[in-house]
C-alpha cells in the first residue's frame, strides 16, 4: 500500500527539481557576461620602467621569448599607433617596454 504513494512521492520531487532546474539554467544564461580576464594595462605608469611593467603593457609573462614580445609589441602599436590615432606618449611608452622586455635599454625613463 505504500509503494504507490512513495512512488508519486517521488514523481513529484523530480518533476519539482526538474522545474527549478531549468528555471536555474534560464536565470544563467540570461546573465550579462563576464569578462574572464583583463586584456589590458590601466596604466599608472613607474618614473623607470621595470621589466614588470614592461610585460604588463605588452600583456607577455616577463620571461617571455624575444618572438613573443615582437609579437606582442607589433599587436599593441597597431591598437595605439598615432598615425591611427593614437597617442604619441603612449606609442613611446610602448616602445620602451619592447626595448626593456629585449634588454635593449639601461631602463632610463621615458621622454615624456
Amino acid at each position: 500500500m505504500a509503494t504507490p504513494f512513495i512512488a508519486g512521492l517521488a514523481v513529484a520531487a523530480a518533476a519539482m527539481a526538474g522545474k527549478y532546474g531549468i528555471q536555474a539554467w534560464n536565470s544563467f544564461k540570461t546573465r550579462p557576461p563576464r569578462p574572464r580576464s583583463r586584456r589590458f594595462y590601466e596604466g599608472g605608469f613607474q618614473p623607470t620602467m621595470t621589466r614588470r611593467e614592461a610585460a604588463l603593457i605588452l600583456g607577455v609573462r616577463e620571461g617571455a621569448a624575444a618572438e613573443k614580445v615582437r609579437e606582442a609589441h607589433r599587436r599593441v602599436m597597431v591598437a595605439n599607433h598615432p598615425d591611427a590615432g593614437g597617442s604619441h606618449y603612449l606609442a613611446s611608452k610602448i616602445n620602451e617596454a619592447k626595448d626593456v622586455m629585449l634588454g635593449k635599454t639601461k631602463n632610463t625613463g621615458s621622454a615624456f
